[in-house]
């Protein structure tokens, strides 16, 4: 008789994406009422990500070509399938046979997500204004916060931001990663996106 352990390990990782495929594909099939494609509102039937303060920038990073390797600015006005497995290719976990080449890719694509949701205008900068923007989104969700208290901790976080690129802007994806160095987004980074109460996270 035959047990799990006999399994290959290569079978075993194929067992297991193919799962995770399917289980993405049910969750599609949800999302898009069984049509093809997803458009943005489509993202409205997901009741706990309206409260996430910055719900606009998650789904508009669903959309946006840069993600989905299509083009170098502009948005898709749907997306099929493989679109949304490009996406939530940015959110799979570490895999524990990574070397450190592959590991050093996995950390670079997930930064460059996170710079694309911050560069807004899609010049390849993200400008403290920029940045600022998304820390006003982000303080805004938390209801215990008074305005003061919300501007002194976006100023606290630009003057940071402003001491890593000695400049007005953090200019290309070289100086993205250099603003959110020390952060362990190999894990930090992620996306529960398989059941109907789903809600996306990036902190």
């Amino acid at each position: 008789m035959g047990s799990a352990q006999s399994v290959p390990p290569e079978m075993r990782a194929l067992a297991e994406r193919t799962e995770q495929i399917e289980k993405l594909h049910r969750r599609f099939k949800q999302l898009s009422h069984n049509r093809k494609t997803i458009r943005k509102e489509d993202f409205d039937t997901i009741p706990d990500l309206e409260f996430n303060p910055i719900r606009a920038r998650i789904v508009h990073a669903f959309f946006d070509k840069r993600n989905l390797r299509k083009a170098p600015a502009g948005l898709a006005e749907e997306i099929n399938f493989e679109d949304f497995l490009t996406i939530m290719s940015y959110f799979r976990p570490i895999e524990m046979d990574m070397d450190e080449e592959r590991l050093e890719n996995f950390r670079k694509e997930k930064l460059k997500f996170l710079f694309h949701m911050y560069d807004a205008d899609y010049d390849g900068i993200i400008t403290l204004q920029e940045y600022k923007n998304v820390l006003d989104e982000l303080m805004s969700g938390n209801p215990h916060l008074e305005k003061e208290s919300l501007r002194a901790i976006a100023e606290g976080a630009m003057l940071e931001a402003a001491s890593v690129c000695m400049a007005r802007t953090v200019r290309g994806w070289g100086g993205g990663g250099t603003m959110w160095k020390g952060i362990d987004i190999e894990t930090k980074m992620h996306v529960r996106f398989l059941t109907m109460e789903a809600i996306a996270h990036c902190y």
